[in-house]
Formats: structure tokens, C-alpha cells, sequence
């Protein structure tokens, strides 16, 4: 096609589309000419049965009908027109010569939808159609927008009405009546909408109409309705006020929604963000909320809060050996049995609550979950603390009965911490802090019981949390020491080795090693300390070779949790390389129950260490309840003798059969023993009696810093005031080491 073809025929599609109908051939000529020329695009029709076979595939944008035809003219036309699927609304221009008004009147009432009157003047013609064009064009936008707007409340389940002051009730569209569940023939009014809701809201409805129209403000309500079908919906309804000139109120406009299942979604997730998916009761936020609103009534009314924490008692081991299934099986019947122990609510707390005369604040008492093993109790009125404690026993004596968990009969116990307002705390978070307090010094008390707050609790526990903080920096800021205490041979009186002891001295004192010893343990920092005190003792080691001839050994003490460190026999190699230290400078003590804990976990790495040339010395040893079968397989060098069984000695003969059963045990197995603890010479004579001659104690000497040894050595040396055994002054042991004095 050529492009002046390919233009023409798109002018031609947009050319308006009329169907001209006349039975004069000289006017229908005349008329399609003229209009032509000025941009119509036009089929002719000599008689209304024609125009009305052409419609279905014409399908035209405007028709003009001739008045006066044969057969059917063209008011019967149009009305023959307007009965067609699809033309009610096409735009109908009927050409009459009758001027008269009761032509006209019969043309409107056929359907037509304009009138002109026969004449030459075709521009007016011309003008007439395109007028009648934008309407139809206009008309039809407005209904396709009405069409939308009517789907779209459809699908929102949303409607409109509209009530006049004065003239009757209220009228709704068809989308409407649809949110109550009614057809376009059913009539609706304020009345029957009132009688849906449920007996106990209609006052208050109606209150709230009355405060709306005497003020002249926007209504903005949700309703629960009961429809004819009998399903319970919620709506909202929103309307606005309209005035006239003079600002008096003439009616209201306004949509009616159903939001009932925006509700139902709204709620649940109002749920779950409040309470606990497993065991349904109120979580933390929802607990903390409820507490707040328990304190404020509590300063106001002058009475006491109690907050109760319950933590289950071993629960870790029933979720490890029977599984999780079987763990939310006990969480769910603690949770059930805890609600029986209380005025449980289950309702979602929010907002205010205050109703005059009525002390609605025991509605917020409830059970709630904070976490995996762990209850609050929220008690919002108590009399004293001894109300509250009564609780706690009560749900003590609730948990004892027998649980079935996956089929298979467990005993669960709690330990409870109560803490009250005001006396325990002004807040939740104090409360809850405190509670926990209690309750982890119930844990520590046996578990079973309930510890009401003490406040030396939280004085003893921000101790230990101040020690945390400080000993994560203590390594760093170079605040660990080591303390040596000499090892005697009493034969002798000489030093024949020495233990290291560590030390932490903080802010210019010496903080004891109880209080941090095993804070240390619990955080896992004591494995980066005992790797710093195995370098700091081999250094020392060297230096004391140096300055006095110090060829025998310093014990440190390793935690058995250090064995688990795959790398540790290459760590210790490491440091001793690096320092040029002997492997036999150094000797590393671990506790007899240290040692049961994880046995074979930790022989592998006590075979590569005496192969690397390090002594291996059981400490404590007589206290672990352990098989003694070990000692023949283990590579060890010495055994330490407790100070619990030295320091009756002499006084007891229990003590001297245990220690001389040590001894005689080590000697049959060529191994050196060792008594620690000794501090009177009663008990070293006793020790030496029984074969034991290498001694540590206050009766020789205290810990000591490095600095001091050497000038011990002098003192004692030189002015031989070491306690010894009189009759083994001439007797040497050749295989002792031996220290010279200072250079």
C-alpha cells in the first residue's frame, strides 16, 4: 500500500461514522455531500427497515434520522433503535421540517437525543453532530468510570449512601445493599441496621449518632452486624457532613465497608505479635505492657505489684534425650498448669483501661513465656510479700504431679524468684531483673524452691558483672601476675622446684583467686590465661637459671577444658621454643577431676607432651572418685597429695592411712609424690615418717612475685631458717635437684 493510501485510510478510521437515514434521495444526496466535506465519514439508508439491518455491522457513532418516512418513520425507528443490545445510549439526531412542540416532545420521548430542523445551513448541521459527539463521548466515560468505580466497591465490599435532613432515611447505592447482603429491590434504613447489631452495642451506636448530628462531625465507626444469612460481619462506616450557604447541616454523605476480614487478619496478627504461638499465653510485650499498666494502678491505689519468674528445673535434658516434640509437650502442660494457679486473662491488653469505679487492673494478671524454660507470673494486687510467695509455692506444688511427655511419665520442678514493687524495684525492667536474681539463687540453692529478692543479691551480682568486664581487659592491660611458691625437700631444706600461681592485681590490689578463677572458667577466658602463665613461668624459669643456677621445674596448672584445644601440645612447643626454654623447666599440673571429666579426650595430649619432654602432675589427687586403674596408663610423673587430707594429720589417724596409702601407691608405681597445704611441723614431720619428702606450704613460704624469691633463697640459705628433719640433716637424695645460692 502507498503511503498516500495508507494516510487516507487512517483518516478514514478516524472520521466520525454516521448513518444517514432519509427517503428523499435528494436530501439524503445533499446531506451526505455536504457532510462529507466536512470530515464525516457516511452511509446512507433510504428507509428506517434499512438502518436498522446496517446497525449490527456499522456500528455507527451517530445516527440522524428523517422524521417523515414510509413504512416506519423515524420516531418509530428510534424507538425500534433504542430496544437494540448496545444503541440505549448511541447519540440520535432526528431531522424534521414539523416545527411544532409536539414533534419535538414525541422525538425526546422515542429516544432521541437531539432535534434540527430541516434547512441548507450545513455548517449548523455539522456543528449539531460533534456536539452531540462529545457528549456521547463524555457520557460514555462517565459510565465506564462509574462501571470501575462500582467493581472496585464490589471487590472492597464497600458502598455508598446518602441521607437528606428532613426529607427521609437514608438511601444506599446497590453496592450497598450488597454489604448487607441485599438486592437492588430490598430497602434498607437506620432502623433495620440498628436491629442487626447485638443488643448490648445498639445504645452506644445510637449515642454516638446522636453526638455526630448535633455537632455536625464526621461519623467514623466499626459495627458488628448479624445479616439475614445469619453470618456475623464487622463494618465500617464513614461519612462526612454537607451544609448549605448559610453552614446549616443538610444531610451526610458516606461508605459503608464490610472489614471483616481485614479484622479476623488484624487480629491475629495483634495475636501473634502478643502472645506465644506454643503455648498461647502473653509474651514479653505483652507482659511488659500489662506490668507498666500494673504499676500505674499500683501508685495510685497504693498496693503492690509482684512479678514471679519460674524457670524449669533440668528441662535441657529432657529436650536432649526425648527430643523437642516432647519438650513443647511439657512446656504446654506447665503452661496449662501454671494458668490454674492464677486469675489468668487471655485478653489482648492494650490502650487505656481506666473506668471509674471499677479496679479493672486485676484483669491484667496473667502467666506469660519470656523465653525456651522460662515463666512470668504477673501478680497486679498483692497485700505484701508473703502473698506473693504463697503464689510461688502454689505453683511449686502444681509442677511436682507426674507429666507425660511423648508418651513417657516425667518429673519436671521449677525454681521461682519473686521480686514485689515498690520495694524490689520502681519499674518492669527492675522487677524482672530482680526476679531473675531470685530465681537464678534458687537455681543455686538446690532448685525446687522460691527465693524471694534479696537486695545483697544484686549488690553481690553486679560484683561479679564489674569482675567480667574487668578481667576480658585484665590480660591486656597487663594486670595478671604470677606468684611462685617453692616446692622444699625437707631433707634438704632446699628448694627443689616451685609452683605458679596466678594472681590478678587490679587497681593496685590483689583480687583472690576464688573470685576469679572460676569466672574465668565460666567465660572460657581461662584458657587464653593459662596459655599467658605457661609463657610467663617458662620465662621466669630462664631468668632464674641465669641469676641463681635454677635447674629444677615450675608447675602450672592447666584447666581440663584447655585439652579440648586440638592445637594445644603445638601451642605450649611453640612458646618454648620461642623463650629457648627446656621442655622439662616446666611442669603442668591438672586436678584428679579435672582429669575424670573427659579421660580420653585428654590422654592423647598428655602422651605428646611427656614425648615432647614435659612433666605431667595430678593435683589434688585423693579427691576425684575416680578408678585408679588410670595411673598405670597414664604418662605421669608426680602425684600432689591434698591439703584436706594434710592438715589433720597427726590429728586423726584416718588422714595418716589415706596419705600413707598415697604414698605407698606412688612408690609402687615410680612416681614422686608431694604434700601441698603443710603448714605446721607436725604435719611435715608426719609426711616425712611416711615416706613423702618433698613439701609446699605457709610452714616454708607463701606465693611470692618473682622479684622475691631470690631474696628468700639468700635468707633462708644463709641463715638456715627453714624447718627441717633433724635426723635426715646428713641425708641427700641424689636424684633431687639441686639450687645454688645467689650469684
Amino acid at each position: 500500500m502507498s503511503p498516500d493510501a495508507l494516510m487516507a485510510a487512517q483518516n478514514a478510521e478516524d472520521q466520525p461514522k454516521v448513518l444517514l437515514v432519509d427517503d428523499d434521495e435528494v436530501n439524503l444526496l445533499l446531506t451526505s455531500i455536504a457532510l462529507r466535506e466536512r470530515g464525516f465519514a457516511i452511509t446512507e439508508a433510504s428507509s428506517g427497515e434499512q438502518a436498522l439491518q446496517l446497525m449490527a455491522d456499522l456500528l455507527p457513532d451517530v445516527v440522524v434520522l428523517d422524521a417523515v418516512m414510509p413504512g416506519l418513520d423515524g420516531f418509530a425507528t428510534c424507538q425500534e433503535l433504542r430496544h437494540l443490545p448496545g444503541f440505549e445510549s448511541l447519540p440520535v439526531l432526528m431531522l424534521t421540517g414539523l416545527d411544532d412542540e409536539a414533534s419535538i416532545t414525541r422525538a425526546y420521548e422515542v429516544g432521541a437525543t437531539d432535534f434540527f430542523v430541516k434547512c441548507t445551513q450545513w455548517s449548523l448541521l455539522a456543528g449539531r453532530l460533534r456536539y452531540l459527539l462529545r457528549a456521547s463521548r463524555t457520557r460514555y466515560e462517565l459510565e465506564r468510570s462509574k462501571a470501575k468505580l462500582a467493581r472496585a466497591q464490589d471487590l472492597a465490599r464497600m458502598g455508598s449512601f446518602d441521607w437528606r435532613k428532613g426529607i427521609g432515611d437514608i438511601a444506599f447505592s446497590l453496592e450497598g445493599l450488597r454489604v448487607f447482603g441485599m438486592g437492588a429491590n430490598d430497602r434498607l434504613g437506620l432502623r433495620q441496621i440498628v436491629r442487626m447489631m447485638p443488643a448490648e452495642e445498639r445504645q452506644a451506636f445510637q449515642r454516638v449518632l446522636r453526638e455526630v448530628l448535633h455537632h455536625g462531625t464526621v461519623l467514623c465507626n466499626d459495627v458488628q452486624v448479624a445479616l439475614a444469612d445469619g453470618r456475623q460481619r464487622i463494618l465500617h462506616v464513614e461519612a462526612e457532613p454537607e451544609f448549605n450557604e448559610q453552614a446549616n447541616l443538610i444531610g451526610y454523605t458516606g461508605i459503608v465497608q464490610d472489614v471483616t476480614d481485614r479484622r479476623v487478619a488484624e487480629d491475629k496478627i495483634k495475636h501473634l505479635a502478643n502472645f506465644d504461638t506454643l503455648t498461647g499465653l502473653p509474651n514479653r510485650r505483652q507482659l511488659f505492657w500489662r506490668s507498666e499498666r500494673a504499676i500505674e494502678h499500683a501508685k495510685r491505689l497504693n498496693h503492690c505489684v509482684a512479678m514471679l519468674q519460674v524457670g524449669l528445673d533440668r528441662f535441657k535434658i529432657i529436650n536432649e534425650n526425648l527430643g523437642h516434640h516432647a519438650g513443647d509437650e511439657l512446656l504446654v502442660e506447665v503452661s496449662r498448669r501454671l494458668r490454674t494457679c492464677v486469675r489468668h486473662s487471655e485478653q489482648v491488653m492494650e490502650g487505656s483501661m481506666d473506668i471509674p469505679g471499677q479496679r479493672t487492673h486485676r484483669t491484667l494478671e496473667a502467666v506469660g513465656r519470656l523465653g525456651a524454660d522460662e515463666f512470668v507470673v504477673l501478680l497486679p494486687e498483692v497485700a505484701n510479700d508473703q502473698e506473693a510467695m504463697e503464689t510461688a509455692r502454689r505453683i511449686l506444688d502444681a509442677l511436682r504431679e507426674p507429666m507425660i511427655a511423648a508418651g513417657q511419665e516425667c518429673f519436671i520442678t521449677a525454681s521461682v524468684g519473686v521480686a514485689v514493687y515498690p520495694a524490689h524495684g520502681l519499674n518492669v525492667a527492675d522487677l524482672l531483673r530482680n526476679a531473675d536474681v531470685a530465681m537464678d539463687l534458687a537455681k543455686s540453692q538446690g532448685r525446687n524452691t522460691a527465693q524471694l529478692y534479696d537486695p545483697l543479691l544484686a549488690s553481690k551480682g553486679r560484683v561479679r558483672l564489674d569482675l567480667d568486664t574487668a578481667l576480658h581487659k585484665a590480660l591486656e592491660r597487663k594486670e595478671l601476675v604470677l606468684y611462685y611458691q617453692p616446692k622444699i625437700d625437707v631433707r634438704t631444706s632446699r628448694m627443689v622446684g616451685a609452683e605458679a600461681l596466678m594472681r590478678w592485681q587490679r587497681g593496685g590490689q590483689l583480687v583472690p583467686p576464688g573470685d576469679f578463677i572460676p569466672l574465668a572458667e565460666a567465660t572460657g577466658l581461662i584458657n587464653e590465661m593459662s596459655l599467658w602463665a605457661i609463657e610467663e613461668a617458662a620465662r621466669q624459669s630462664k631468668e632464674w637459671e641465669k641469676k641463681f643456677g635454677f635447674d629444677a621445674s615450675i608447675a602450672v596448672n592447666l584447666p581440663s577444658r584447655l585439652f579440648e584445644q586440638g592445637d594445644l601440645v603445638e601451642k605450649i612447643e611453640s612458646i618454648l621454643s620461642r623463650l629457648g626454654v627446656e621442655p622439662r623447666a616446666i611442669e603442668l599440673e591438672i586436678t584428679e577431676t579435672g582429669l575424670m571429666k573427659d579421660l580420653q579426650g585428654v590422654v592423647p595430649s598428655l602422651h605428646r607432651l611427656n614425648q615432647l619432654g614435659t612433666e605431667i602432675s595430678i593435683d589434688d589427687f585423693g579427691t576425684g572418685y575416680s578408678s585408679l586403674s588410670y595411673l598405670t596408663t597414664l604418662p605421669i610423673s608426680e602425684l600432689k597429695i591434698d591439703r584436706s587430707f594434710v592438715q589433720d594429720l597427726g590429728d586423726t589417724p584416718q588422714s595418716g592411712a589415706v596419705v600413707s596409702a598415697i604414698i605407698a601407691l606412688a612408690r609402687a608405681l615410680g612416681l614422686r609424690v608431694i604434700a601441698e597445704g603443710v603448714e605446721n611441723v607436725t604435719q611435715m614431720e608426719v609426711l616425712y615418717n611416711l615416706g613423702c619428702h618433698i613439701c609446699q606450704g605457709f610452714l616454708f613460704a607463701r606465693p611470692m612475685p618473682a622479684a622475691q624469691v631470690e631474696q628468700w633463697l639468700i635468707d633462708t640459705q644463709s641463715g638456715q631458717t627453714l624447718p627441717r628433719i633433724a635426723s635426715a640433716a646428713l641425708v641427700s637424695d641424689p636424684t633431687a635437684p639441686r639450687i645454688s645460692g645467689s650469684r
